[in-house]
């Protein structure tokens, strides 16, 4: 997924705003990327993927979700 490419569908949240996001106020968990533009509080289809950027932010890792936008927005048509 590229950086310019949106996590959260609903509220249009990019990668590299939760990246942003995660640098700059270290959350303790993962529920506190709601904070970063509502990111996970509409359909909350994303909710696992925030978990894994997270997860991957407390790790030390280069935070990716591994899929292409396409797949990422597809997964989701079939999510609804």
């Amino acid at each position: 997924m590229h950086p310019d490419d949106n996590v959260c569908l609903c509220y249009r949240v990019s990668l590299q705003k939760i990246r942003a996001y995660l640098n700059e106020h270290d959350p303790s968990v993962a529920s506190l990327l709601s904070e970063c533009f509502g990111a996970g509080t509409g359909c909350q289809w994303c909710v696992p993927f925030l978990k894994s950027l997270h997860a991957q932010h407390q790790r030390g890792e280069t935070l990716d979700l591994r899929t292409s936008p396409e797949q990422y927005a597809t997964a989701r048509k079939d999510y609804q």
